[in-house]
């Protein structure tokens, strides 16, 4: 009679077993850093602030709430808007925000580099004004050197790309802005 040897092996917190995935084991280091984005990305939710830059040696960081961004397209589009009108100032050339109390995000569900193609010469998989379906592909997030489709949780008219292509993403950080 034979003993069964088929019993789960445990491994140490913040690896990955290697197997049929081909994922190999998460470093030490690799794992540090994560947490330590993750810890920021915290630190930086919860205060006054709208932009975070950490450096270390040759290594820097920058973490920015989208609100830190929404401020220079609006100056950018006051620009464009008062060159546009004759004769009118800026004020009075920017357009009226949109209402945004009825979007809904799809949030990154890890940290990690953020893709919006398969390839460099592939299109998008999402593009503004594009309806987005519940369980399509949005983009890819590359983290410990493998790539992870992220598919939609909203369904409805895409009507703001926020993730760059090849931009740092964190966990819960807004990728798409839907309409519903």
């Amino acid at each position: 009679m034979s003993e069964n040897h088929d019993e789960p092996k445990t491994q140490p917190a913040g690896e990955v077993q290697e197997g049929s995935t081909g994922r190999t084991a998460m470093s030490p280091e690799t794992a540090s850093l994560l947490g330590l984005i993750d810890k920021l990305g915290s630190l930086l939710e919860r205060s006054d602030l709208v932009e975070l830059e950490v450096e270390a040696g040759e290594t820097g960081i920058v973490l920015r709430k989208p609100a830190a961004l929404a401020p220079t397209v609006s100056v950018a589009a006051a620009l464009a808007g008062a060159d546009a009108s004759a004769g009118g100032s800026a004020a009075s050339a920017a357009p009226e925000p949109a209402p945004v109390a009825n979007l809904k995000t799809v949030k990154a569900p890890l940290t990690g580099v953020f893709y919006g193609a398969s390839s460099p010469s592939s299109p998008p998989f999402v593009t503004v004004g594009q309806h987005v379906a519940v369980g399509q592909v949005i983009g890819l997030i590359e983290a410990m050197k493998l790539f992870n489709e992220i598919k939609s949780d909203q369904a409805g008219r895409c009507v703001r790309v926020v993730a760059e292509t090849g931009k740092l993403v964190k966990a819960k950080q807004p990728l798409i802005e839907v309409e519903p």
